[in-house]
């Protein structure tokens, strides 16, 4: 994509005016044409030896966002120089963390120190986590159902704390690390945990849930954990017989009405 409108308002030019915004698609299977990168140059306004060096600068913007594995490339602004140079004033790049392992150098670049503490620990521990600015504290497995999660969490009343995807291998530890996390925020007033049995069983996480909360011990806030799926009876009793201040949920619905109980309480 490319535009003439770039700056800080781009996403006003895209909504209000969107035919100022230059797209062309490009097949993965064969890479970008040069007939392709010609077309977006012309469609700049460009002409003459600019022409030719917008060419140049978006073939090499392309190969260096697939030889870097890259998800994102943002170059704004571009300057056209008046002698006709093309110059990247500022960017934005975004690496795919699943494929660092064959991008070693650029990996060794990355400073913690530099990024938000629970989402580094979050990622030692193997969880997705992002901090939001709610109330509600969610861990869920699989990233869709933690959207639909945060959802759940604003039509009962609350606000989500944050996202955090445990993954497909829930377990005693995971749960207790995602616990760990989500405590850290002062703002938590209840914990929603929702979990859907596909590949990993429904008792297992709540095993995990009952060794963490132990392992934990003094936990302030109402934990709701819904269990649908593989073995979600068996994962709610032993949930129930734990005899701690947790509560289970195999409906969702019923777990919502918990989550306003429990902020309604708070």
């Amino acid at each position: 994509m490319a535009s003439t409108e770039g700056g800080m308002d781009i996403e006003e030019v895209a909504e209000h005016t969107p035919e100022k915004i230059i797209k062309e698609w490009i097949d993965p299977a064969i890479g970008l044409r040069p007939f392709q990168a010609s077309k977006v140059a012309f469609q700049l306004g460009l002409e003459g030896k600019a022409h030719k060096e917008m060419v140049k600068f978006i073939t090499s913007l392309y190969n260096a966002y697939i030889n870097s594995d890259a998800s994102q490339f943002e170059i704004n602004p571009v300057l056209k120089t008046s002698d006709d140079q093309i110059l990247a004033v500022d960017a934005k790049v975004n690496l795919d963390d699943n494929a660092l392992y064959r991008q070693k150098e650029l990996a060794a670049m990355r400073d913690v120190t530099e990024e938000d503490p629970l989402e580094v620990e979050a990622g030692e521990s193997g969880l997705n986590y992002v901090k939001l600015d709610g109330n509600v504290g969610c861990m869920v497995n699989g990233a869709g159902l933690a959207m639909a999660t945060m959802d759940i969490i604003k039509l009962s009343g609350g606000e989500p704390a944050n996202f955090l995807d445990v993954g497909g291998g829930a377990n005693a530890q995971t749960v207790e690390a995602g616990f760990r996390i989500i405590l850290q925020d002062p703002n938590v007033k209840a914990i929603l945990i929702n979990i859907f049995g596909g590949i990993v069983r429904c008792d297992r996480v709540a095993n995990g849930v009952v060794e963490a909360y132990k392992k934990i011990g003094d936990i302030h806030v109402p934990i709701i954990v819904r269990l649908q799926g593989t073995n979600a009876e068996e994962g709610a009793r032993i949930i129930d017989e734990s005899g701690l201040q947790v509560k289970s949920a195999v409906v969702l619905k019923d777990a919502a009405e918990r989550v306003k109980e429990a902020l309604q309480g708070a």
